[in-house]
């Protein structure tokens, strides 16, 4: 089984996964403490520099982190002024003790801003491949297979488009690439409510289900709106499911533990499917 390295961790794919596991998606905001609207004008400015406190509040999101087995992180930097050149997925996996950790550059402004998705897992993948979403720049997702079999199971993690318009092709896409996964989740920041009309039909598309549509997540100090997911295949067992009341950022984690059938555990030997491949699409 061949070894590959991505965002700077080696790793081994076709590792099994256990029967129950731990998952969270977290909309962190850059490491930036939202406490109310008025926050968004007097600290817009965390958004453009570095500061002290942003690594204090990452500590905080850290040690919240460390109970998971895979986190889906949006709103993170790859290392640029605003972050102080650190790459904040990398340093959130070093500070929770995840050995595996993988991050998709959506928007890079050189060294002003680098606007990036973040994974972090406790288990090595087969394949991680990368999407740029259509209809809006700088929104992307991550496509993470446990397994190189047709059963594997498999993650996306994804940050949507503020807009209707966009997120409804956006997800129109994503249905089509998720289309062949029977062992699926679909986590993060989708910018619309559950039953929004785009994401029934994403839903009825892809065949999944949210089990904890009635939780809102936003705005973290009031929440009204149900804008962060974790959907499952109907072949995934829900444990437990629900919104934590860590208000770390402007929205809440979304926590999901699942009981995987011994189809998607199952490592297979052999090469991988690919080594973190980035997928170029015609948008």
């Amino acid at each position: 089984m061949s070894a590959f390295r991505r965002g700077g961790q080696e790793s081994r794919g076709g590792a099994g996964l256990p029967s129950t596991i731990r998952l969270l998606s977290y909309n962190i905001q850059m490491g930036v403490d939202t406490t109310s609207y008025r926050d968004y004008f007097t600290q817009g400015w965390k958004h453009l520099l570095p500061h002290r406190a942003r690594m204090r509040n990452l500590n905080r999101i850290a040690a919240l982190l460390h109970g998971f087995d895979m986190v889906s992180l949006q709103e993170v930097d790859a290392g640029s002024l605003r972050s102080g050149f650190v790459d904040i997925t990398e340093y959130l996996a070093h500070r929770a003790a995840f050995p595996h950790w993988y991050r998709q550059i959506n928007r890079n402004i050189g060294p002003i801003a680098r606007h990036s998705n973040g994974f972090l897992s406790r288990f090595p993948a087969a394949e991680v491949s990368h999407y740029k979403l259509p209809a809006a720049p700088g929104r992307g997702a991550m496509v993470i297979r446990f397994g190189s079999h047709r059963q594997a199971f498999t993650l996306c993690c994804a940050h949507l488009a503020l807009g209707r318009r966009g997120r409804e092709r956006q997800l129109a896409f994503l249905s089509e690439v998720l289309a062949d996964y029977p062992h699926l989740v679909v986590m993060g920041d989708l910018n619309a409510d559950c039953r929004a009309p785009e994401i029934r039909r994403f839903i009825i598309r892809t065949g999944l289900h949210e089990p904890a549509c009635d939780q809102p997540t936003f705005p973290s100090w009031r929440p009204v709106r149900k804008i962060d997911h974790i959907l499952v295949s109907e072949s995934l067992t829900t444990v437990e499911s629900k919104v934590l009341d860590y208000s770390f950022s402007d929205h809440l984690p979304v926590q999901l533990t699942l009981a995987l059938p011994e189809s998607a555990r199952a490592g297979e030997p052999g090469p991988t499917v690919a080594a973190d491949r980035a997928v170029e699409n015609a948008v």
